[in-house]
């Protein structure tokens, strides 16, 4: 066997020191390695441009996570098995600890964490009291010791995922936590290391929950009622006893009315014989939407659509239709401020946005592609009025919440988490210092071919811009209540990129929608 096995501090120390600058991802267990174990270290190796990117896996069943009566002393332990799993799916070591390596004085003599009582208050918290706390204590301990760059963590165990994503935020932790969809059996149901303890008939029984998880799935999205006092009686008519069913808010972990929420978790635990089995499924009535507003300049566009296509989300670039209006209404000598006039101009104007398989962006207006005319300095100097004004929001309101019925979109702008899509899963506010975006510009119209004026001039114009922006009466430039705001100084696109994925991993689960 070629993997490497470390046991004590000590041989951990001296493997990190090997590593020298290699990041460090890690894929803490309890071992009896599966299916979903492997799919986490896969990820572990591959997900990242990372390429000389070490992966620990951890090895250590964890006593503090167990209370009295449950199956501590008889979990499944085989490590020489372990670690072939774990070296078949790309592990660069495995690191099985004692609990006086962890806990040398006893662990009397040690912090221990508190998991936030809101986030445990229901599902698996309200059965397992201590459990979180254990889990909290013991991976904040781990990470101390192996100071991982990534943490490689499964949406099975989704309120576990969500208090530990708390836990590395709360604490400033320098880790950044991934997570990978549940991984099923072929007959569907969820790989657990417990599974084993199930007999033949026992796991004919236990597909009754996944089937029926998967059916109310299909049930929300064709807008028809769940009935969970019918599904817990399903499920005891199969001999399974229904510890929970619950529907609950997806971060808060509280319970909501499913008929009332877009998006929610539907999750169970019940009792097979002897075996206790955990499941879930994502109430989602429509694809994810994310909006991400900002200030001019702020790199918007070049973003989301580098977002949108690393998630295989349909880019919706607003800025460019308000470009395309302020072309054609320059084109057109058309007074702006006279309403009737411009009523009436817009009253058949057709304004649509194309994403050619290369990336390139194809904008039309009355099927003429004008993607270079609407990027002239003197479209870009007159937009900001143009779009103040009230008629060519409400026609261009109206057709991107058109646009974002089904979801599935990525779309940028000025409004678009306050006014065109309030009810988005993901709000960002994208925004950088004005010169900052000043130097950006002068890229842009260089790029482009155009004359640069001087920084500090390009800096004045971004200033008033924004300014006008944000004190229009109509659909004024404001960050959302509920949008993340993200300052771009200094930070490359990538990096940019890389960071609303994080942020909307945070909100949409790998289950709902993967990134390609």
């Amino acid at each position: 066997m070629n993997l490497t096995i470390l046991k004590t501090r000590s041989d951990l120390e001296n493997w990190r020191k090997q590593s020298k600058n290699q990041p460090i991802h890690f894929v803490p267990t309890m071992g009896c390695l599966h299916q979903g174990h492997k799919a986490l270290i896969k990820a572990a190796k591959s997900s990242s441009k990372e390429q000389l990117a070490r992966v620990l896996v951890s090895i250590f069943v964890n006593p503090l996570q167990f209370a009295k009566g449950e199956d501590f002393s008889t979990y499944p332990r085989n490590l020489e098995q372990d670690c072939n799993t774990a070296m078949s799916a790309g592990a660069s070591a495995i690191w099985a600890p004692e609990f006086e390596t962890l806990f040398p004085k006893g662990k009397e003599h040690y912090f221990t964490i508190k998991a936030p009582s809101s986030l445990k208050e229901y599902l698996c918290g309200a059965h397992r009291k201590d459990h979180f706390d254990g889990v909290a204590t013991i991976v904040l301990r781990l990470l101390n010791f192996v100071r991982p760059k990534k943490l490689y963590l499964g949406e099975k165990d989704w309120q576990q995922l969500v208090i530990l994503r708390q836990l590395v935020k709360e604490l400033g932790l320098q880790v950044e936590v991934r997570s990978i969809p549940t991984v099923r059996d072929k007959d569907g149901l969820a790989y657990s290391s417990r599974n084993k303890y199930l007999t033949a008939e026992e796991r004919a029984k236990a597909l009754t929950l996944p089937k029926l998880l998967l059916q109310e799935s299909i049930q929300f999205q064709s807008n028809k009622d769940i009935d969970l006092n019918k599904l817990s009686s399903i499920l005891k008519k199969n001999n399974l006893d229904v510890e929970y069913l619950e529907t609950v808010d997806c971060k808060s972990l509280t319970p909501v009315n499913y008929y009332k929420s877009k998006f929610c978790l539907l999750a169970a635990a019940v009792h097979c014989g002897n075996t206790r089995l955990i499941d879930h499924i994502f109430l989602m009535n429509r694809k994810p939407i994310v909006a991400i507003d900002g200030p001019a300049g702020a790199g918007k566009s070049t973003v989301s659509k580098g977002f949108a296509k690393r998630l295989g989300l349909i880019y919706l670039d607003t800025g460019a239709m308000y470009r395309a209006v302020t072309w054609f209404i320059q084109k057109e000598n058309i007074n702006p401020d006279n309403e009737k006039e411009l009523v009436k101009a817009l009253s058949n104007l057709n304004v649509d946005i194309n994403l050619a398989d290369s990336g390139i962006q194809h904008v039309m207006l009355n099927d003429q592609e004008i993607s270079n005319e609407i990027r002239h300095p003197k479209v870009t100097a007159a937009v900001s009025k143009i779009a103040s004004k009230a008629a060519v929001r409400e026609k261009l309101t109206a057709q991107q919440k058109f646009i974002g019925l089904k979801g599935g979109i990525v779309a940028e702008g000025r409004d678009i988490g306050s006014t065109v899509f309030p009810d988005a899963e993901l709000k960002v506010f994208l925004t950088a210092s004005s010169g900052e975006r000043a130097r950006r510009r002068a890229n842009d119209l260089i790029n482009q071919g155009f004359s640069v004026p001087n920084l500090q001039e390009l800096e004045n114009e971004i200033q008033e811009r924004d300014k006008i922006d944000s004190t229009r009466e109509i659909a004024p430039l404001v960050k959302a209540k509920d949008a993340k705001e993200l300052v771009t100084d200094g930070m490359t696109i990538d990096k940019v990129i890389d960071t609303l994925i994080r942020i909307f991993r945070e909100e949409i689960p790998a289950e709902v929608w993967p990134s390609n």
